[in-house]
């Protein structure tokens, strides 16, 4: 029983000096990954959100979404996006697995909070019109020319 407890707690030192390390690290990587644009290159945030079709009313059209297109999201980024169709799965709150159809809206965007408050204004609107529980969000740090 004795060495169970000495090998435990040395165990548990190893894996607290483990996360502290890591912690320690990996924003130092995060910050490498983010300022290594090339020359002519700039930093922006490249953002993925997905958007399901359900709902009990019968799956959002093509026309309403294309509304939902020209209403809340060109007005918000009239630079430019794309969006491609998908065919998505995920676990709704009540545990169910959903597989439904999805849109998918590609933005490339500068790191401001006028992009992210945008982004989080497209998806609550989308959210409401079409009676949905959640969209998800990808985020990511990317370099960019033209």
């Amino acid at each position: 029983m004795a060495f169970f407890a000495q090998s435990t707690t040395l165990m548990f030192g190893y894996r607290t000096i483990s996360m502290l390390v890591i912690a320690v690290m990996l924003p130092a990587c995060a910050t490498l990954l983010s300022d290594q644009c090339a020359t002519g290159e700039q930093r922006v945030v490249s953002d993925l959100v997905y958007f399901g079709t359900g709902r009990a009313k019968g799956a959002v059209t093509q026309a309403e979404w294309d509304d939902f297109l020209r209403v809340e999201v060109t007005p918000r980024f009239a630079q430019g996006f794309s969006v491609w169709q998908a065919s998505g799965q995920w676990r709704a709150a009540d545990g169910s697995i959903v597989r439904e159809a999805s849109y998918v809206l590609s933005f490339v965007h500068p790191d401001d909070a006028a992009s992210d408050t945008a982004i989080g204004e497209v998806r609550e609107r989308y959210r409401t019109r079409f009676e949905q529980e959640s969209t998800m969000r990808v985020r990511q740090a990317a370099c960019v020319s033209f």
